[in-house]
């Protein structure tokens, strides 16, 4: 019994590691549109930036989950608060395949933006780093095209006031994004 046990367990754990060797890497360039949205005080800022950069994709076939990253360089914000930067976002992928040549799928992970630009507005400064949750869908189409559309959540302030702190100031960003995988 124990025997029979211990095969049974180590052909799953090899059946285990054989599915992961079979995964599926893509590369390819990505791009799109924030709109972002900042509430501080009496300031309501809406605006639109723009995102490019390479991302990459990596799938289990039979199961439809992946991971994908990419490096973007994203603006976001409108007069003395836009912000410009390196954009990181990492999601957790599940694709459901309709066919060859259709796919929806749903992500979500964390998302590093790191600030390049200077803010220093009267009593406001700009983070230098920022954390955020992505939640995003799509669709694949033609095994090359991905339409996605994510929300970013803030886990901090974006701004923080001299010599205080933070402050109730968030971007709070919808991304509508186009990337083709190679």
């Amino acid at each position: 019994m124990k025997r029979t046990l211990a095969v049974l367990l180590v052909l799953v754990g090899c059946m285990c590691l054989a599915i992961p060797a079979q995964a599926q890497l893509q590369w390819g360039v990505k791009g799109g549109v924030n709109l972002a949205k900042l509430d501080y005080k009496d300031i309501k800022n809406n605006s639109t930036g723009f995102f490019i950069g390479p991302t990459a994709e990596a799938t289990i076939p039979l199961i439809g989950l992946g991971v994908d990253a990419s490096l973007l360089y994203s603006q976001r914000g409108e007069g003395d608060y836009k912000q410009q930067g390196l954009d990181i976002p990492i999601n957790l992928k599940y694709t459901i395949g309709l066919g060859s040549m259709f796919g929806i799928f749903i992500a979500a992970g964390p998302d590093f933006y790191f600030n390049f630009k200077d803010i220093d507005i009267a009593e406001l400064e700009a983070k230098k780093k920022l954390v955020s949750l992505n939640v995003g869908a799509g669709v694949k189409l033609i095994q090359h095209l991905q339409i996605g559309v994510n929300y970013n959540i803030p886990l901090g302030d974006s701004f923080k006031l001299k010599n205080v702190g933070d402050v109730d100031s968030k971007y709070r960003t919808w991304q509508v994004s186009l990337a083709y995988m190679f």
